[in-house]
C-alpha cells in the first residue's frame, strides 16, 4: 500500500464535483423559484491554500449555475465546466488546460455520474456520504460529508503529504 506521500506526489491538480461534495448534495428553490445552495467556507480556505501552494484546482458539474459562477469566481477558480453529462471529457479539457494529465490529478466526488472520472485518474477520492459504488472506487474517503469541509479535509491530507500546509499555515 502507498503512502499518502507517495500518493500526493504527483498531483497538481484536484478536480470536484459540486451538489454533494461542495454542498450537502440539497438543491433548495425559493417561493420565487430561485436555487439556493450552502457552500462551507472551510472547503474555500482550503481551496486558495492549495492554489497559493501553486497546484490547480477545477469544478465539474452536471447542472447549471449561477451561484457555482459566483463561488468560483470569489475562490478565483479558472477551471469550470457546468452542464457536463459527459464529466469524463470535461475533465479531459480541464487537465490539457491546467497542463496536467490523469497521472497528475485528483477528483472527490459523491454520486454515479463522478465513477467516469473517478476511475482514470491518479487519486479518486469521495466523501463520507457517497453512493456506495464511488466509495468502492475511492482510493480516499473523506471523514466528512459533502457540503460540511470534506474538500478541506481531503486539500489538508494532500498539503501535510507534500510538507506544504506548515508553510501555508503558520503566521509571519
Amino acid at each position: 500500500m502507498k503512502s499518502d506521500s507517495e500518493i500526493a506526489a504527483p498531483i497538481k491538480l484536484i478536480l470536484s464535483d459540486v451538489d454533494g461534495v461542495l454542498t450537502n448534495g440539497q438543491i433548495i428553490y425559493d417561493a420565487a423559484g430561485f436555487e439556493t445552495k450552502a457552500f462551507h467556507v472551510r472547503d474555500g480556505l482550503g481551496i486558495k491554500l492549495w492554489q497559493r501552494a501553486g497546484f490547480s484546482f477545477g469544478i465539474i458539474t452536471a447542472r447549471n449555475s449561477e451561484i457555482v459562477t459566483r463561488r468560483a469566481e470569489e475562490l478565483g477558480i479558472t477551471f469550470l465546466r457546468q452542464g457536463c453529462q459527459q464529466k469524463w471529457d470535461a475533465a479531459v479539457e480541464l487537465m490539457q488546460e491546467a497542463g496536467c494529465g490523469p497521472e497528475q490529478t485528483a477528483y472527490i466526488g459523491d454520486d454515479l455520474p463522478d465513477l467516469a472520472v473517478m476511475t482514470r485518474v491518479a487519486l479518486p477520492v469521495c466523501v463520507s456520504d457517497a453512493a456506495s459504488d464511488v466509495r468502492k472506487a475511492a482510493t480516499w474517503i473523506t471523514k466528512l460529508p459533502g457540503g460540511t469541509g470534506a474538500v478541506r479535509e481531503m486539500i489538508e491530507r494532500l498539503l501535510h503529504a507534500k510538507s506544504k500546509w506548515d508553510s501555508l499555515v503558520v503566521q509571519r
